[in-house]
């Protein structure tokens, strides 16, 4: 096992990693470090044009159709992938908890007071301009947050049995006053 940890820290340090560390991740192939002048290219500060929601976006898109969807970082107890900058985000036509009056859930974002939160989710994972999965927390990366409303700019995959993930290129973060449109 010593070679095998001392091959991976080695890729590491190169920035890459192949293989199979999770589903989507192999829809991808590799994982990708990125620099600080990469991280400003992936924020937009003003919101693309044509952004449509998750659940239209799950219902309508095709396999490698380029998009613009808007949603709500959440959908789990912990939406964050380790070590990957990738979250679920979720239709803004539900409620999480906190916005459900007299509803003192201490994680909102898991929208665990709503029926049918995976039929209103997409996989949003942030890749570089070869296509590979940026190896970066998206907290850190985007300084995005459970709950933020954020609009993505990317690619879809569906899968043979319906999932969607966005393969993002670049992401707006609504502010408090956007979010409410």
């Amino acid at each position: 096992m010593g070679h095998f940890t001392t091959g991976i820290s080695s890729l590491l340090q190169r920035g890459l990693v192949c293989g199979l560390l999770a589903v989507p991740i192999c829809l991808i192939g590799c994982i990708g470090v990125v620099s600080a002048d990469e991280n400003s290219a992936l924020l937009l500060k003003k919101e693309p044009k044509g952004a449509v929601d998750v659940l239209a976006l799950r219902k309508d898109v095709k396999d490698q159709q380029e998009v613009v969807v808007v949603g709500r970082i959440g959908g789990r107890v912990n939406p964050w992938v380790k070590g990957t900058a990738a979250f679920p985000i979720v239709d803004r036509s539900l409620k999480p908890c906190n916005e459900i009056p007299g509803d003192t859930c201490k994680t909102p974002w898991d929208y665990c007071c709503e029926t049918n939160v995976p039929k209103a989710t997409v996989l949003v994972m942030f890749v570089d301009d070869k296509g590979k999965v940026i190896k970066k927390d998206p907290r850190e990366l985007l300084h995005v947050k459970e709950l933020q409303t954020v609009v993505v700019q990317g690619i879809a995959k569906r899968d043979k049995v319906g999932n969607v993930t966005v393969l993002a290129s670049k992401i707006h973060i609504r502010g408090d006053e956007e979010a409410k449109k």
